[in-house]
């Protein structure tokens, strides 16, 4: 019941005062679209869409109106997936050096680049939050501000602690647990992330991700897990992750903008978002 609830939260539109303003687009003088309405609905149409000599775009149904997808949208929707496969890619590279047998070179070599991995993957995924589309603000604004917290924290320990120490990032979280507090709040984001996608789009990896991340942070962090057990839970990881980043691909571009129509909405005079629900609750009564 509870994530039937969440999911709804996240998925249906809430309020218009609840909504995030930073992914809407501009409004009637946009190059790049127009906004009207017509027929009591919201119209949102790409400049320089035409009805002859041209292709139609698809159009969606949305809860204020039908929308399509212009080159903005892609363009947003092809750097927030390429941000995932960032973060995945640094992130596999980099944990591949605790599978790597001792006095190999490229194992090596991976753990003296361990903290340009780490800035990296910590740079895609904040991309990807950046970019990505959430109905409910608040949950945007939380896990940016728990990316933002980790990246500060990440800096601070390296600065403060594992740089005197003579040690990358990475391997000095690993011989001091108790760094995870400082990291944390950058995996949390990246839980959230996940969690977000599995919910919406039932993907299974992005569901066993929203575990795993938490539980192999936690069991270094408390010491009640093996390094047996931590190495399983970290090749699980791996593959899940590739496999996450890797699948989003295959998605319609138009799953991840989300109902436009709400966003737009949004970008509407106070005037032209009342007549707009007046006209639509006049249309569900009839």
């Amino acid at each position: 019941m509870a994530s039937r609830v969440l999911s709804t939260t996240l998925i249906t539109p809430p309020s218009p005062t609840t909504l995030d303003k930073s992914r809407v687009k501009p409004s009637t003088n946009s190059s790049l679209f127009k906004v009207g309405l017509r027929n009591g609905k919201l119209k949102c149409k790409a400049v320089g869409e035409s009805s002859q000599g041209s292709i139609e775009p698809t159009v969606y149904e949305g809860v204020y109106g039908p929308w399509t997808v212009d080159s903005e949208d892609i363009r947003e929707v092809v750097l927030y997936r390429s941000g995932l496969v960032t973060a995945a890619s640094s992130f596999v590279i980099a944990a591949s050096a605790a599978f790597l047998p001792d006095n190999f070179a490229l194992k090596e070599t991976i753990e003296q680049n361990l903290n340009l991995f780490y800035l990296i993957g910590a740079g895609g995924l904040g991309l990807s939050l950046y970019l990505i589309h959430i109905y409910v603000t608040e949950i945007k604004r939380t896990l940016q501000a728990l990316w933002a917290l980790g990246v500060v924290g990440s800096l601070a320990t390296f600065l403060a602690l594992a740089q005197p120490a003579g040690e990358n990032l990475v391997q000095y979280v690993v011989d001091n647990p108790t760094a995870v507090w400082f990291v944390g709040p950058l995996f949390a984001s990246l839980t959230g992330l996940v969690f977000k996608e599995g919910l919406c789009y039932g993907k299974l990896e992005a569901g066993i991700l929203t575990f795993v991340i938490p539980t192999v942070l936690l069991g270094h962090l408390t010491g009640l897990m093996d390094d047996g057990v931590k190495l399983t839970l970290l090749g699980s990881w791996m593959a899940l992750f590739v496999i996450f980043a890797g699948r989003k691909f295959t998605q319609p571009i138009k799953d991840d903008i989300g109902d436009k129509s709400v966003f737009m909405f949004n970008s509407l005079p106070e005037d032209e978002k009342k007549a707009l629900i007046e006209k639509l609750e006049q249309q569900n009564l009839q």
